[in-house]
């Protein structure tokens, strides 16, 4: 791996797997259940708050699983169910020759792949792994070139629509690498998932992803601030939210995930800020977005200041609570 990384453009040449592309026999579910669909066991790598729901969906749709996890307690429930655990990543990659990976950081991404107990240690020829992490497009494309020496296959796939689309299988996934791959991948992702993006090349998944939370973050930070103002001038809460959500500053922070207590339930911010999307995470996107956009001389004057928010969050005790917690976090700083 290369000791500096430089990153490049943006994606181009998008294209979605629409309804009209998709085979006559249906949904992605159809597609997933077929029987020219091999269920041969799958390697899966990271079961976190993502990963875990994740997998569970592979397993509903007949996928024997080969399991690692850095902590062997996120293993149990797989264990009691039948999967198959094992110590390392190359152990995955002797015994499974599609494996998807879902990792926090580009550093264990990285780890996963070309360390000393890595995936490449014991890869097979032909082998397809997707990684559904969300890094820098630069590391994404210097895996698949290691990826690449060893005779297998690698595309960038990270995720949106958070942990609830994880856990009822509705995930959007962006897709980067081989176009001939492409299919191969989507049988996999499309049992979890209900959109399946091809991207372009290798990084191009990776650079759509980021682009995405730069806005989730703008947007959640507005709607912190207009329910937090809102609130102070007098109007209830639920009322304001509903106003909003018939009105032109409707977003997905506003409607789907509501950073205020008790405004939705099933949210993080109805269960103290519990599970969902970190803000150490948050702010690690917001990182990669900075660097791209240093790097392509991009201006992103509301997304550098989403950075410096979500950071100043992780400082003062937020990094482990959902990024949504922005909200208590403007309740709390007065001196703004």
């Amino acid at each position: 791996m290369a000791a500096s990384l430089r990153l490049f453009g943006a994606a181009s040449g998008l294209r979605y797997w629409s309804w009209r592309l998709r085979p006559a026999a249906g949904s992605l579910a159809a597609v997933c259940s077929r029987s020219v669909a091999s269920k041969t066991p799958v390697g899966f790598i990271g079961l976190g708050n993502m990963g875990n729901p994740m997998a569970k969906n592979l397993m509903k749709h007949g996928y024997p699983l080969i399991i690692y996890d850095v902590f062997p307690d996120a293993c149990k429930e797989f264990q009691d169910a039948g999967e198959q655990v094992v110590s390392s990543p190359a152990d995955v990659a002797e015994k499974a020759d599609r494996i998807i990976t879902m990792l926090p950081t580009s550093i264990n991404a990285v780890e996963a792949y070309s360390g000393a107990n890595g995936i490449l240690k014991k890869v097979k020829k032909g082998s397809l792994l997707i990684d559904s992490s969300t890094i820098d497009p630069a590391v994404s494309k210097e895996l698949a070139k290691e990826v690449e020496k060893m005779g297998a296959v690698f595309m960038d796939a990270p995720v949106s629509g958070g942990v609830g689309a994880a856990r009822s299988g509705n995930l959007t996934f962006m897709v980067g690498g081989v176009e001939d791959e492409f299919a191969a991948a989507q049988e996999l992702l499309g049992c979890m998932g209900s959109n399946v993006v091809y991207c372009g090349a290798v990084g191009t998944g990776q650079a759509a992803k980021i682009c995405n939370n730069m806005l989730l973050a703008i947007s959640m930070i507005g709607t912190a601030e207009a329910m937090n103002l809102g609130i102070r001038l007098g109007l209830d809460p639920k009322l304001l939210a509903k106003i909003l959500n018939m009105s032109s500053g409707r977003c997905w922070s506003s409607d789907t995930y509501n950073p205020v207590p008790g405004v939705m339930d099933g949210v993080p911010s109805a269960n103290n800020y519990q599970g969902g999307f970190g803000t150490t995470l948050m702010a690690k996107d917001l990182g990669l977005a900075q660097d791209s956009a240093t790097s392509t001389k991009s201006p992103i004057l509301l997304g550098s200041l989403a950075h410096q928010i979500y950071r100043m969050m992780c400082a003062k005790g937020y990094s482990k609570k959902d990024f949504s917690s922005v909200f208590q976090f403007l309740r709390e700083e007065e001196t703004f």
